[in-house]
């Protein structure tokens, strides 16, 4: 596993309607998949993988997260910092209202907290790194591509066309919510000032980006039907993962 140092920004804040009446008293983020938090999965392996600090971005019902943040710094000797925002700032903004976690590090990881995934973040990084590219997304096979951001990829795993939700997609490999940049890309990213990833900030990036194929479980906990299939999923693709403490 590749010793570079790593920053994580966990994207948080989003209000989880489609999971109401559960995110009513429980934020998106916190919502338990198996009896373990969908953060607490992330967690676990952003201290795995030795990320020197990890930013959770917050917004609806923050204090459940802020105490969440607190504990898991002491469980897992990690920096774990809450990141507040008052009104939405967008995927993008988000990067922008946090420019700094770049500094010190080689590389930072954005990551969708509201994924359930056994993502290899390590292969991901060391393959990042082997690319020498500016940006690396993973990509999934679904089964819906136009409601996902679709890409194609080209020699060296290169993204030759990304689309977000297109209407006649080209492929079924989806943007998973999970990307590796350089430390020099997310500041550039952060001065762009834009909103959302998807649609202001990725397309910038093809022909400069590369793709990694990630053939595991990847599920959007979205939606209620979408949670119970994920309790069962977990059972399997978890089974034997300690969580709780430092991994």
């Amino acid at each position: 596993m590749t010793s570079r140092r790593v920053s994580a920004l966990v994207l948080a804040g989003g209000l989880g309607t489609r999971l109401k009446p559960l995110t009513d008293t429980v934020p998106k983020c916190l919502v338990e998949v198996n009896g373990v938090p969908l953060l607490e999965y992330w967690m676990r392996e952003l201290a795995l993988l030795g990320a020197q600090r990890v930013v959770v971005n917050t917004h609806h019902l923050p204090e459940p997260v802020r105490a969440y943040l607190a504990d898991a710094s002491r469980r897992y000797s990690i920096s774990a910092e809450e990141s507040f925002e008052p009104v939405l700032l967008g995927s993008a903004g988000t990067v922008t209202n946090n420019r700094a976690l770049a500094d010190d590090v080689d590389d930072c990881l954005l990551i969708y907290a509201d994924n359930l995934s056994t993502v290899p973040l390590g292969r991901v990084l060391d393959a990042h790194r082997a690319k020498q590219s500016a940006l690396t997304m993973v990509l999934f096979h679904t089964d819906r591509p136009k409601a996902c951001g679709i890409a194609e990829l080209g020699p060296g795993d290169v993204i030759q066309s990304f689309v977000e939700k297109p209407a006649e997609p080209k492929g079924n490999l989806a943007n998973a919510g999970i990307y590796v940049v350089s430390a020099d890309t997310y500041r550039e990213i952060a001065d762009l000032r834009a909103f959302d990833f998807g649609f202001d900030v990725l397309p910038r990036y093809v022909g400069r980006m590369t793709g990694f194929v990630h053939e595991g479980l990847h599920l959007d906990i979205g939606t209620l039907d979408a949670l119970e299939r994920g309790h069962e999923l977990a059972k399997t693709h978890f089974a034997g993962r300690s969580f709780g403490g430092k991994p």
